[in-house]
């Protein structure tokens, strides 16, 4: 029994640890001739460690490659079929192209986005990829790659972009993916004063409490170009996650004295009300004195909000308060602290 064809690629071999991979270009039409998916849980069989296929997500993709785009990363396939194996001698590997001859490793949704693309435009199939074929990959072999890319390694930051390019298609896209980039890190981050304290789609029910729409509504205008931060010259990413980070720093060390700062029930910066009047604050007042100071480190800012014990605001002084005079509350109690740290009138030089 023959393969309808036999392609020959010239390839680059290189072993992860004892795995043996060979990396080559195929066209796309080859590689969508050749693939399938093992769903882990669902097929038995080795190397079956791929979730279930999203639909929504293989159209944007298919609308990503019909607008002319492609990837640079590679897809890594794990052939299976015994009864067609590929042949490598003298630096090239002879791939027979049959039918659900390789397992998809990474890169299920892309490579269906491309078979999705080629029905409604056959020229997509000519373009070509990168591919790093493995052989025969136990189940745990083929788990350790999988895990190793989608855990181990951590996609860059959408919004990066700007700091790398200096340009924005889109200010409204590029103030959201910045916005949503903070808050993962804030969320994600150990040392963060909001580490797992904001709730993204998704999250089991009780995880987190600042809603991700709360916080990208709050912050996002204020990271546009022309925004607050890039008028003071806070134009990074690394510098605007440093800024937002530090100052809830400065407010969760007098709130911790207290013990109320992880307290959703107590700490009025963890409701929505309560983030936007502060965020109102930082935005409107804070920043502009740091920048004079040109200090953003949290010794500066607590020494700027200098809450009193007697000062500390909590969810009670916000009660029966609709959201609007909720918000401007907080702003007010933390400007009423700003207020407190401005030097004596004797010491004002005239």
């Amino acid at each position: 029994m023959e393969p309808l064809e036999i392609m020959k690629y010239k390839y680059l071999k290189a072993s992860f640890g004892d795995t043996p991979t060979y990396t080559f270009t195929m066209k796309v039409r080859d590689v969508v001739s050749i693939y399938y998916v093992a769903v882990r849980g669902v097929d038995k069989e080795d190397g079956a460690v791929q979730r279930v296929l999203n639909k929504r997500r293989i159209n944007d993709i298919k609308e990503f490659i019909l607008g002319g785009h492609t990837f640079f990363n590679s897809f890594i396939l794990n052939w299976t079929d015994k009864n067609f194996e590929p042949v490598v001698e003298d630096e090239i590997i002879s791939l027979p192209i049959s039918a659900s001859s390789a397992q998809v490793i990474d890169g299920q949704h892309r490579i269906a986005g491309f078979e999705a693309a080629i029905a409604e435009d056959d020229n997509v199939g000519d373009r070509d990829i990168i591919i790093t074929l493995c052989m025969h990959l136990t189940t745990q072999k083929a788990a350790e790659i999988f895990l190793n890319i989608n855990a181990e390694q951590k996609p860059v930051p959408k919004s990066l972009m700007y700091d790398l390019f200096g340009e924005v298609i889109d200010d409204e896209t590029h103030a959201v993916n910045r916005s949503t980039d903070i808050a993962r890190y804030l969320n994600d981050d150990p040392d963060s004063p909001l580490y797992k304290l904001i709730k993204f789609p998704g999250s089991p029910r009780g995880v987190g409490s600042i809603e991700l729409s709360t916080f990208v509504a709050s912050i996002k205008e204020h990271l546009k170009p022309g925004g607050t931060f890039s008028l003071y010259k806070l134009t990074t990413l690394d510098h605007q996650k440093v800024v937002i980070t530090n100052f809830f720093k400065s407010i969760r060390e007098f709130y911790a004295k207290h013990k109320i700062w992880s307290s959703k029930a107590k700490n009025p910066f963890l409701k929505a009300a309560g983030f936007n009047g502060s965020i109102d604050f930082l935005t409107s007042s804070l920043i502009q004195r740091c920048a004079e100071k040109s200090s953003f480190s949290v010794d500066t800012m607590s020494k700027i909000i200098s809450f009193e014990s007697e000062d500390i605001l909590i969810w009670d002084d916000l009660k029966g308060l609709d959201g609007k005079t909720s918000r401007k509350k907080v702003k007010d109690a933390l400007e009423a602290n700003l207020l407190k740290s401005l030097p004596a009138q004797d010491q004002y030089e005239f």
